[in-house]
């Protein structure tokens, strides 16, 4: 079953047409990689899916864009809510000024929960699920900034399940990590699928095939081909999409 559907969406940044009809339907428990040049597109898809280009003045977007059976751009939606139903991995791990428990119970902060126990509660799962929990079950209360950068973009994760989304959105979430800790984030994304829609955009040809169930293939702004991700890395449809992943452009 769909949990996410687009249908026929076009975007623009003023007068920059940065996509263009694009239709396509990702299953709930999954994780779908979206490949592609820099600036073909996938990026703005991605950030779509929780209004984070709302953000940016003189865009606008047409067609539809469903998710759990609601139009999330229909007017009546309110966007903080969506935001903790999608929420979102950047590039570059991004902790608070705060300490390791204070991160991961920020959402949960804001939303209101004072109750010390439930807290404790959530930090603790929520760095279980993120892989983390061992590493720093005992430094707490030490500042975000002190851990490695793998480690941070884990507490990042940890953040983002603290207040129980059905999606996770992972912008090039390993780019910035070394070899090790991109192995970690991998073996924590397909841990994590059990559980929840992930949608990943991804520069690394071999992360897309090891990790997603499914991949979109996005070039010039348009969807070129989508699919079975073992079927699109072995027998692609399309030329375009034989010639990207065998990196002879892009």
């Amino acid at each position: 079953m769909d949990i996410i559907s687009a249908e026929n969406i076009d975007f623009y940044y003023g007068d920059f047409h940065a996509l263009k009809g694009i239709s396509m339907g990702i299953e709930e428990n999954s994780v779908t990689a979206l490949i592609g040049p820099s600036g073909c597109g996938k990026s703005t898809f991605l950030r779509l899916m929780n209004r984070m280009n709302d953000l940016i003045d003189n865009t606008r977007m047409t067609g539809n864009l469903i998710i759990d059976g609601q139009n999330i751009y229909d007017k009546k939606v309110d966007v903080d809510s969506l935001r903790t139903k999608v929420g979102m991995v950047f590039q570059k791990p991004n902790p608070f000024p705060k300490s390791i428990f204070e991160n991961v119970a920020y959402g949960l902060r804001v939303a209101g929960e004072k109750d010390r126990y439930v807290l404790e509660e959530v930090v603790e799962n929520s760095l279980k699920s993120a892989a983390l929990w061992d590493e720093v079950k005992d430094q707490l209360k030490k500042s975000a900034f002190e851990l490695s950068g793998g480690q941070q973009q884990r507490l990042c994760i940890a953040r983002a399940l603290a207040i129980k989304p059905k999606i996770i959105l992972m912008d090039e979430p390993a780019s910035a990590l070394d070899p090790l800790s991109t192995s970690k984030i991998e073996d924590l994304i397909f841990t994590l699928r059990n559980d929840y829609t992930i949608v990943i955009v991804t520069h690394n040809m071999q992360q897309a095939s090891r990790i997603s169930d499914k991949t979109a293939f996005f070039y010039l702004g348009e969807l070129i081909e989508y699919g079975e991700t073992r079927q699109m890395f072995l027998k692609p449809r399309l030329e375009a999409t034989q010639n990207y992943i065998t990196g002879r452009f892009g």
